[in-house]
C-alpha cells in the first residue's frame, strides 16, 4: 500500500445552544462548543473532535499543524510524540490537550480509512459492544424535565442513569436528596442510580451525604469532592458503600497516575477528547489496569464507544445527553444505545462517522 503524507489539518468551532438551561454542582451553561478537526491525506479525510473553547482552532491549525503536516498517516504515535514535543513551552493541560486529542482522533480515523478498516481493528478490539449509562439530570431541571429525561432513558432500555447533585456548591443538600429520591421512584428498583456532584461538596459533607445516598441504592458517587483533592476523594471512598469515581479533568498521563497511586477512586474516568486521544487513552487504561482498576469513558459518546471496545479493563460509556444531541445533528452514523449497550459500526472504515458541515455551519464561531 502506498504510504502518503498528511497534507493538512483544518479545524472549526461551533457553539450550540442547549435545549434548556443546564447546570451541575459548580457550573451552569447555556451552550456547548465543539471543535471539529479534519486531517487530510490526498482524497481521504480523518475526523476528530473535542468539546472545548474555540481557542483550540488556532492551536490545531498553527502549532499542531506544523508538527503533523508531512507525517506518515499510518504512524499515528509518531505524530502524537511530534505534537507533544512541539507544545513543550505552551503547557499540556486544558486547551492544548483538547486540541491534541482531536488531532490524534482524526489521525487514527484517517489511518483506518486509508486501510479500509474500522479504527477498532487498528487499535485491537476486545469486544463488539460496550455498556452505557444515561447522563444528564441537571440541577437546573424542574421535576417535569427530570421525569421526561428519565422516561426517555427507560424507553431505550438503559439500566443505569446518572443525575447531577451538589447544587450551588453543596448548599442545597435537601433538594439533592429529594431529586435522587424522585429518580429512584421514577426508574424503579432494578435500574442503577448514579450521582455526580462535580466537586460541589467538602469531604466530611460528602461522607454524610453518601451515607444517605446509600439508603437510596446509589452505586456510583462521582466527584464527591474536587478531583484535585486526592486526599478528600480517598477519605470519601473509604467511608461510603458506593463506588467513588473521578478523572474526567485528566489532561496527561501523570494526572491519572497520581490519582491511581493515591487510592482515590474505585473507577477511573477518562475523557478521550481531553486526555490525548486514542494514543494516550491506551496508556491511561494500562496505568489503571496495573492497579486492577477499570476505566469509564466520560462523554463524547460516539467516540467513546470505540475506546471502550479496545480496552480490556473497561466499565461503561457516559451517554451524555448534551453531546449525544450535538453528535446526532452534526454527524451521520451516530450510534443509538439499546438495552444498555452501544455497538460501534464495524462495517465502516475509521470510526464510521461523517461530518455534515451544512448542518453545523449555522453554529460556527471560528
Amino acid at each position: 500500500m502506498k504510504r502518503d503524507r498528511v497534507d493538512a489539518l483544518h479545524a472549526a468551532a461551533f457553539r450550540v445552544p442547549t435545549s434548556a438551561a443546564e447546570g451541575d454542582g459548580t457550573l451552569t451553561w447555556d451552550a456547548t462548543t465543539i471543535v471539529v478537526v479534519r486531517a487530510r491525506c490526498g482524497d481521504t479525510t480523518g475526523l476528530g473532535w473535542t468539546y472545548c473553547d474555540s481557542a483550540c482552532v488556532d492551536v490545531v491549525e498553527g502549532v499542531l499543524g506544523s508538527a503533523v503536516t508531512g507525517a506518515d498517516p499510518l504512524a499515528v504515535p509518531a505524530a502524537w510524540h511530534a505534537m507533544q514535543r512541539r507544545i513543550r513551552n505552551l503547557g499540556r493541560s486544558g486547551v492544548v490537550a483538547c486540541a491534541m486529542s482531536a488531532v490524534d482522533i482524526a489521525l487514527w480515523d484517517l489511518s483506518a480509512r486509508l486501510c479500509g478498516a474500522p479504527v477498532t481493528r487498528l487499535l485491537g478490539r476486545v469486544r463488539d459492544a460496550v455498556d452505557v449509562y444515561g447522563s444528564g439530570g441537571f440541577t437546573t431541571f424542574d421535576d417535569g424535565q427530570l421525569r421526561d429525561q428519565l422516561a426517555g432513558w427507560m424507553r431505550d432500555g438503559l439500566p443505569r442513569v446518572k443525575i447531577k447533585i451538589g447544587e450551588s456548591w453543596g448548599t442545597a443538600v435537601d433538594r439533592d436528596l429529594d431529586r435522587v429520591r424522585r429518580t429512584r421512584t421514577l426508574v424503579g428498583p432494578d435500574v442503577e442510580v448514579y450521582v455526580d456532584a462535580n466537586g460541589g461538596y467538602q469531604a466530611g459533607q460528602a461522607i454524610r451525604v453518601g451515607k444517605r445516598l446509600a439508603e437510596l441504592g446509589v452505586t456510583w458517587f462521582e466527584e464527591p469532592v474536587s478531583s484535585d483533592d486526592l486526599h478528600g476523594l480517598r477519605e470519601v471512598r473509604q467511608a461510603v458503600d458506593m463506588d467513588v469515581a473521578a478523572g474526567e479533568y485528566g489532561y496527561d498521563l501523570p494526572y491519572f497516575a497520581r490519582m491511581v497511586l493515591a487510592g482515590a477512586v474505585d473507577c477511573l474516568q477518562v475523557d478521550l477528547t481531553r486526555c490525548g486521544g486514542f494514543t494516550e487513552w491506551a496508556r491511561v487504561a494500562a496505568v489503571a489496569a496495573a492497579r486492577n482498576l477499570q476505566v469509564s469513558a466520560h462523554c463524547a459518546p460516539n467516540l467513546a464507544v470505540h475506546a471502550g471496545a479496545v480496552t480490556p479493563n473497561f466499565r461503561h460509556v457516559e451517554w451524555f445527553s448534551d453531546h449525544d444531541r450535538i453528535e446526532r445533528t452534526f454527524f451521520d452514523g451516530a450510534v443509538t444505545p439499546r438495552g444498555g449497550v452501544a455497538r460501534p459500526d464495524l462495517a465502516e472504515p475509521g470510526h464510521g462517522l461523517t461530518f455534515r458541515p451544512e448542518r453545523a455551519e449555522p453554529f460556527r464561531v471560528r
